[in-house]
């Protein structure tokens, strides 16, 4: 991914924990232990359980965003639809706005997808390219840390093959995996996290301090997620996030997901 490009502001907004996973550690593997351990065990009991978690196969997701600046600008108005597969384990995104209309699908089975790019330049700044890319390099990355960072995954990373659960400090549970990890900061009352704290691939040739801060949560198949989030990089706030709906088990199809959109347009109204 060559340089900075506007829209990646719009795309890193809505990302939630999923992007969030890329913090830099130690070449050496920590296993897991107690302590990350009866936090995260904590963490499963206040959204609903580790059983309840388990059980979601799909999930679907459309929010409505704020994106802004490096400087904290307003830049307007997003809609993001999110849609996501246990099994196969395939996430697709399709996203609307304003020089950030973009299209994205990636098989973590395969390790390979593709997007649809935002058209930066032309008239019409809701247009997409109009062409389809096979993920590489940095895009590739970012998808790959999108999906292996998702909540639905991290909820779960006791259970994860090559998830390691620690606690660096009180109330924090970091969720590592790869060279990647996630720092979650739990409520001391209610075991829900307050935030998530990471380095951001959103743009690997450029990371930044990110931190993504969460309430609202709201019940949806005997699992609270949050509903409204706010994103800061390097301390800037960029971008709120508020959840309009949420599907479980809905029975998504691989299918439908990696179907590239005839008119290279994202699935996903325009009101």
């Amino acid at each position: 991914m060559p340089g900075a490009r506007p829209w990646l502001t719009f795309v890193v907004l809505a990302c939630a924990l999923h992007t969030l996973a890329a913090e830099r550690l130690p070449q050496a593997a920590q296993p897991s232990a107690a302590d990350g351990l009866r936090l995260l065990h904590r963490l499963q009991d206040a959204l609903g359980g580790a059983k309840q978690i388990a059980a979601i196969r799909d999930y679907e997701e459309m929010i409505r965003a704020e994106a802004r600046d490096a400087n904290g600008t307003s830049l307007g108005g997003v809609r993001k639809r999110t849609r996501w597969m246990r099994s196969p384990h395939v996430i697709r995104l399709d996203q609307r706005g304003p020089r950030g209309t973009y299209v994205l699908y990636f098989d973590g089975g395969s390790g390979s997808g593709w997007e649809i790019l935002p058209d930066v330049q032309g008239a019409d700044p809701f247009k997409t390219t109009g062409a389809v890319t096979e993920l590489a390099g940095g895009e590739l990355q970012f998808a790959k840390g999108y999906l292996s960072g998702f909540d639905l995954t991290l909820w779960l990373a006791d259970q994860m093959p090559g998830y390691k659960v620690t606690s660096p400090a009180p109330q924090v549970v970091r969720i590592a995996h790869g060279d990647g990890a996630t720092d979650l900061t739990l409520d001391p009352a209610t075991g829900r996290p307050l935030k998530s704290a990471s380095v951001s691939l959103a743009d690997p040739n450029r990371p930044v301090q990110a931190e993504m801060r969460y309430d609202g949560w709201k019940e949806f198949s005997g699992v609270r997620f949050p509903t409204h989030r706010v994103n800061y990089h390097s301390g800037v706030n960029r971008g709120e996030v508020t959840t309009e709906d949420i599907r479980i088990n809905s029975g998504l199809r691989q299918q439908d997901l990696a179907a590239k959109p005839a008119d290279f347009a994202p699935d996903i109204s325009r009101r």
